[in-house]
């Protein structure tokens, strides 16, 4: 997969494109326990407005801005209006770069945050945790059990 460093790399996008970022609670699972994480994330369009439904997140705010003001040269730039304690999430600038494309392709979902506004009347809730280092182990018990008929003929 190719990594976008820049907005350079990404010649249908210019600085002044939409994004909105967010504020995730995650979790980090190491030998001493379970940790929390604040981590800054792009919010696609189409997750933004299942989050303005107020579908439960892990989102505590979201913040509209441009793609220049957070992607400036090779430095990604973690809005000053988030808390200090937030860190940015993985292969951010690509992700941000993709999530711009979402809100050109359906430049309705700008309306429900104006650039430059906060938004945190989102349903937060830590109840599902999303754990960032989780591996997934399948067994047997994961199979779906299947009628004893399904493979014959009647």
């Amino acid at each position: 997969m190719t990594t976008f460093d820049t907005l350079a790399d990404a010649p249908d996008l210019t600085a002044d494109d939409y994004i909105v970022v967010g504020v995730a609670t995650c979790f980090f699972r190491d030998d001493d326990g379970v940790h929390e994480l604040k981590v800054i994330e792009p919010i696609p369009s189409s997750a933004l407005e299942a989050l303005i439904k107020g579908i439960p997140t892990s989102y505590e705010i979201a913040a509209a801005t441009t793609l220049g003001a957070l992607i400036a040269g090779d430095t990604p730039q973690i809005p000053a209006s988030f808390p200090a304690d937030c860190q940015l999430g993985n292969e951010f600038a690509y992700r941000c770069i993709a999530s711009a494309r979402t809100y050109k392709r359906r430049p309705e979902a700008t309306a429900h945050i104006l650039p430059g506004d906060i938004y945190n009347s989102f349903n937060y809730s830590t109840e599902r945790k999303r754990v960032l280092n989780a591996d997934r182990v399948v067994t047997k018990d994961d199979n779906v059990k299947q009628h004893a008929y399904t493979h014959q003929k009647l």
